[in-house]
Formats: C-alpha cells, sequence, structure tokens
C-alpha cells in the first residue's frame, strides 16, 4: 500500500514523498508585491517536503486579493522570486507557484484606484483589508466579453514569468471564491453569453486559461486547484448535479492536455463527489491527484495516511506552517509543533520563519 514516504513522478518532477504544502496566505510582501529575504528563508526551510505550493500570487496588480500579497509582474517580483526558486533548489526542493486573480474579492485601494472585477455585477457580501483598514467588498464590475482575452493572457504571461524565475510549475487558483471560481459557480456567474448559464459555458474561460498557458511552458508544468462545493466568501454551489457537470465537464474538458495535478480541497475528500472528480483527473494517465484537508486541516499522520491512499499525494496546510521539517517529524513519529494562528497574516519573520526544526537525535 502506497504510504506518505513513497515518491512519486508529478509532471516534470519525482517528489521523494507524497507530503506537499498547500498554498498559504501569509501576508509578507510589502506594497511592491516583492517577495524579500523572509520568502527565501521561509520557503526554503520547508525544502523536505515532496513539492511545495506558494502562496497565492497576483499577476497583474488589477487583480491584487489582499495586502501583503507578493505579485509575479514586474522584473523585481520575478528576481525575488527567483532568488527563492534558486535557495528552495539548491535545499534540494521543489516548488510550483500559485497564480491567482482575486476578482470581486478585493478593493479599489489595493488595485491602484483600478475596480474589482468579476463575471457578473454581484457582490460577494465579505470584506477585506486593504494597506489600512477592513474594508466591505463593492459591487463589482462586470467583465465585458472583449476583456477576458487580458485576463487568459495575464495568466499566461504570468506562467512564463513564474518559469523564468525558475519555479518548477505552476498551480492555476481555481478555488476559494476567488475569480476562476466566480466564473465557474452559478452563484456568482449570472451572464447571458458565451461565458455563462450552462456548465460548458461556466468553464469555458478557465479551459482557455488552461490551454494557453500549457502552450506557453507545458502542459506538465501546470495544475490546477478545485474546492467544488465549497461555499466561502460569497459562494454558493449546492446543486449536486450542477456541481457534478460543472467539475467533471471541466476536467473532461482538459483531460487531453495531461496536467502536472490537480488538487482537490473538499469538505469530504475522501467521499463520492471526490472520488468520481478523481478518477476523471487521472483518467489521461498522467495527470496526478493531490487532495487537501477538508475544510478543517490535517493534524495526524494517520489523517494523511488516509488521504494518500485515496489520491495521489496530500496537501498540508497549518502543520507545514508550524513544522518545516514536517516530513521528518511524521516519518519518525516525533511530536509537532501547534501553529500560532494570530501570526498568520502579521508580517514579520514571528511566527514566519522561527519555527523550530526537532533537535530529536533520528
Amino acid at each position: 500500500m502506497t504510504t506518505l514516504f513513497d515518491s512519486l513522478e508529478l509532471g516534470r518532477l519525482t517528489l521523494p514523498n507524497r507530503v506537499t504544502m498547500a498554498a498559504l496566505t501569509r501576508s509578507r510582501a510589502g506594497r511592491d508585491g516583492v517577495p524579500t529575504h523572509l520568502h527565501e528563508t521561509y520557503y526554503t526551510q520547508r525544502a523536505s517536503l515532496g513539492l511545495i505550493v506558494t502562496e497565492g500570487v497576483f499577476p497583474a496588480v488589477t487583480s491584487r486579493a489582499f495586502p501583503g500579497q507578493p505579485g509575479i509582474e514586474t522584473p523585481e517580483q520575478i528576481s525575488g522570486w527567483r532568488r527563492v526558486a534558486d535557495s528552495v533548489h539548491e535545499a534540494g526542493g521543489r516548488i510550483f507557484m500559485q497564480v491567482m486573480n482575486g476578482g470581486r474579492l478585493s478593493h479599489a485601494s489595493l488595485l491602484e484606484g483600478a475596480e474589482p472585477v468579476a463575471p457578473s455585477a454581484l457582490a460577494s457580501g465579505t470584506a477585506v483589508r486593504d494597506f489600512e483598514s477592513r474594508k466591505e467588498c463593492p459591487v463589482p464590475r462586470a467583465l465585458d466579453i472583449e476583456e477576458l482575452p487580458r485576463i487568459v493572457d495575464e495568466f499566461r504571461q504570468a506562467a512564463r514569468n513564474a518559469i523564468d524565475a525558475g519555479m518548477d510549475g505552476v498551480e492555476l487558483h481555481g478555488a476559494n471564491g476567488y475569480l476562476l471560481h466566480q466564473f465557474l459557480s452559478p452563484s456568482s456567474n449570472h451572464r447571458e453569453d458565451a461565458y455563462g448559464g450552462t456548465p460548458e459555458k461556466r468553464y469555458r474561460l478557465v479551459v482557455e486559461i488552461l490551454r494557453a498557458v500549457a502552450e506557453e511552458i507545458g502542459a506538465d508544468r501546470v495544475a490546477l486547484r478545485l474546492s467544488p462545493q465549497h461555499n466561502i466568501q460569497g459562494i454558493e454551489e449546492t446543486d449536486a448535479a450542477d456541481v457534478r457537470a460543472t467539475y467533471g465537464g471541466l476536467l473532461r474538458a482538459v483531460a487531453d492536455l495531461g496536467l502536472a495535478y490537480v488538487s482537490f480541497l473538499h469538505a469530504a475528500p475522501t467521499g463520492e463527489l471526490i472520488t468520481e472528480l478523481s478518477a476523471e483527473a487521472r483518467a489521461n494517465g498522467r495527470t496526478r491527484v493531490i487532495l487537501n484537508s477538508g475544510f478543517g486541516q490535517v493534524t495526524q499522520r494517520a489523517e494523511a495516511e488516509d488521504l494518500v491512499h485515496h489520491g495521489d499525494a496530500v496537501a498540508v496546510g497549518r502543520l507545514a506552517i508550524s513544522n518545516p521539517d514536517l516530513v521528518r517529524r511524521w516519518q519518525e513519529e516525533l511530536p509537532v509543533t501547534a501553529p500560532d494562528e494570530t501570526t498568520f497574516y502579521t508580517g514579520g519573520a514571528h511566527g514566519y520563519t522561527d519555527y523550530p526544526f526537532s533537535t530529536v537525535n533520528s
């Protein structure tokens, strides 16, 4: 039976183990969106994980979702990420960049005065923190159909920039209520053109982005993050038949590409829906499936083992924050450190790069 510590062929990579680090918002960049030496240290400390996925990175400043978010648009941002990637590789690690557009989950104060955009002019009913205070997310501007090629191109260029920065690949964020999820969900996409209405039309933009990015950098360096039925940040997906048609149809529409992996976040990651969608993702014989820890957290090795028995690898969040040597701790059954949630988004080294490695001798 497969274990967490078995190797895995994933795209162009061979992972030494199946414990991956999920994309985790940490809000440590400055207003310029440039990664710092803290990012370099943070990710390098976690190089023993099978695969690191960076926090969500904006492809253009007009798609930023929160303060402290890094970008992959400017030469300075690309250079900053190159230092991160080089350091992770020197430590023997592997790293994908998650690329995300916040869509309606933003505010003009984060976007250099631009309006937040979305498939439809429907507010999320949520709030976002900008550089000074917490603000209600406004009613977004509905994207004109003529603007959608620009959205596609921003993702394509971000992927090229990530590879030029030395990343091993990119994970496109189609989950958690951000722009791509907004297009997928009937609760946020009320369009009546070629990009809204039926499931096929709602997932059309995601397919176009995946194909453009795959053509730019190679499909075996491209991954997709999905969270079907994750009713979060104004998203509601309660029609089971529609969910299956939307996400199953999306995966079938890109099956020929042979993506590196699809990562699923779901309340029941070993349940019927994700089992069905995992089969769709794997049908081409090349795409791997990474399962996340439900809507809670993986807190025990046994939970992670159960997930890897249903998928090809497991994505771990909070324990990867507080245990840079998590793979060793689980493999040798050493105690783990609990994360300090009060430091998740506060900036600085505390709660970011100062979590200890185990001092127990092997």
